[in-house]
């Protein structure tokens, strides 16, 4: 399964290419048959795999599409340049909440901004998806600009 834009691809990962994700060493991006992107994984994404994501992806009563991780793949170049992901499945009131970063040499370029449309325009079109939620630092500016692209409203400040 794969969604697109002009520009964009946007895989979701499996739990075996997770797996290569994490091994690093561009052992995913030989796998998808893609250029290095000099790619590095952050500390708190290696966390957030070992805690929450490979188990919830592994799960078979999940569905996986809201529990991994989407790569962002430039088409032109081939390269992978941005990572989204749900952080779960629908709850109650039909609310799911995205997260995202986009790999250093790519900033500013506007991958993000198309990114988040493309998954949040297929999101909605899923069964019971009414909201969607993202969650930012209060200074970074071009998160905040990104979801503003996007439509995004601020709903809510920490410590308010």
């Amino acid at each position: 399964m794969q969604i697109e834009s002009d520009r964009l691809l946007l895989i979701p990962l499996t739990y075996e290419h997770l797996i290569l994700y994490l091994q690093g060493e561009q052992k995913l991006e030989r796998a998808l048959n893609l250029e290095d992107s000099g790619r590095t994984i952050s500390p708190e994404l290696i966390e957030a795999f070992h805690e929450t994501i490979l188990m919830a992806v592994a799960n078979p009563e999940n569905d996986y599409l809201y529990y991994t991780l989407w790569n962002v793949i430039d088409k032109s170049s081939r390269q992978m340049v941005a990572d989204l992901c749900f952080k779960g499945g629908p709850n109650a009131k039909g609310e799911i909440e995205i997260g995202y970063g986009t790999y250093p040499p790519f900033t500013g370029k506007g991958y993000m901004t198309d990114a988040i449309q493309v998954l949040v325009n297929w999101a909605f079109e899923q069964p019971g998806v009414k909201t969607i939620l993202a969650e930012t630092e209060s200074t970074n500016t071009a998160s905040h600009r990104t979801l503003e692209k996007n439509n995004f409203s601020p709903f809510k400040v920490k410590g308010e």
